[in-house]
């Protein structure tokens, strides 16, 4: 290998150029390090597609109080993350933060979501954030446009949401502007450890890199196990709704239902949300526009301008993985379903960590390893 080829070896190989992948890769890029981000191109199946574009804290992390925690800190390092991208890039991701709301549509609804709120927060060691269980005139007081089947709502003064084709064009340019070498049509077929670094091979050739970073979402499933990892994540389908622009009328996203800093109002459906929506039958999208016009009466006179599904990655808990190889080290994994959520810890405290060659004790819930612990006898 001549010198001008070892010269433009990366340092770190980021596998994927979703949300997620962008976020590790621009994070590297303004620490100082060399990163090449194999894409797979418009053929994947994008998360970042179909993702709902929420900063959302409440109702994460039941079950996992870190998990809670850690999309806090995401949520309170947004604003710099949003300020820091629009200072690099000049493009404004519409970072809000006016907090967001639940709405339920019967009592047995809105009694299931206070059931499971209080069992989040009862939770050892859980993180201590602000919420508020409203009535009906309350929450009306706060979003005049809600109709009478709104029984309540939660609310939590976290919560927000951006523009999420801008944030995945802003990640892009900043990658760009950071000397990230972004190849898209870069399938990545193999992994293979070799000394001092990781050869990595596809139709298009192959690249050597001293550290490698698996952000490929489903495609993380086949890559981890070649090197000593695991992410046994499967698709989940969701569906979005988009209606023309309109007067603003929704000023705070709700987890259903938000209207964008452009007019138009996105209709979808939270992953972590339909253990409690009783209402989710087929067909979906008709259900959701059903429970949407119910929130909100007015959105029976706009006119749909698109709708589209694309696959979430899903863990078999729902909860993230960040691993690091204990066979390979150098070797990286970071796989969630809520990528926009979770940019701004992505981009500020992963990557440095990634940077630095390893995950400190912290990271040890997150890991793949929780999935397989043997039941006690």
């Amino acid at each position: 290998m001549s010198h001008a080829q070892r010269r433009e070896e990366p340092d770190v190989a980021v596998v994927g150029g979703g949300v997620v992948g962008a976020s590790i890769a621009w994070g590297l890029a303004r620490k100082g390090t060399r990163v090449a981000v194999l894409d797979e191109g418009d053929t994947a199946f994008r998360a970042s597609r179909g993702n709902f574009a929420l900063v959302w804290v409440q109702s994460k992390g039941l079950g996992m109080a870190e998990y809670a925690a850690w999309t806090k800190r995401s949520a309170e390092a947004w604003p710099r993350l949003a300020a820091e991208l629009k200072q690099e890039t000049g493009i404004d991701v519409a970072h809000q933060q006016p907090g967001g709301f639940m709405l339920c549509l019967s009592d047995a609804e809105m009694q299931a979501r206070i059931d499971a709120t209080k069992r989040l927060h009862n939770q050892p060691d859980m993180v201590k954030y602000p919420y508020e269980i409203l009535d009906h005139a309350e929450t009306k007081r706060r979003l005049p446009a809600i109709g009478k089947d709104v029984v309540g709502s939660i609310y939590c003064p976290l919560d927000g949401h951006v523009n999420s084709l801008r944030l995945f064009r802003a990640l892009h340019v900043a990658m760009s502007q950071g000397g990230v070498d972004y190849r898209p049509n870069h399938p990545v077929e193999a992994i293979a450890a070799e000394q001092g670094g990781f050869n990595v091979r596809g139709p298009w050739g192959e690249l050597r890199s001293g550290k490698i970073v698996l952000a490929a979402g489903l495609g993380n499933a086949r890559l981890a196990p070649m090197l000593g990892l695991k992410a046994p994540v499967k698709p989940s389908k969701g569906q979005i709704i988009v209606t023309e622009k309109v007067a603003h009328f929704l000023h705070n996203p709700v987890v259903t239902v938000r209207q964008t800093d452009e007019g138009g109002v996105m209709v979808g459906d939270s992953q972590e949300d339909l253990g409690f929506d009783t209402a989710v039958r087929n067909p979906v999208v008709s259900v959701m526009a059903e429970r949407a016009i119910r929130m909100f009466p007015l959105l029976a006179g706009l006119n749909v301008v698109r709708t589209w599904s694309a696959l979430r990655v899903m863990s078999p808990d729902g909860f993230p993985i960040y691993d690091q190889s204990q066979s390979f080290p150098g070797a990286f994994v970071a796989t969630c379903h809520s990528g926009v959520t979770l940019a701004a810890n992505h981009v500020l405290a992963l990557a440095p960590l990634i940077r630095e060659g390893a995950l400190p004790p912290e990271f040890q819930p997150f890991s793949a390893r929780r999935l397989h612990v043997p039941s006690a006898a």
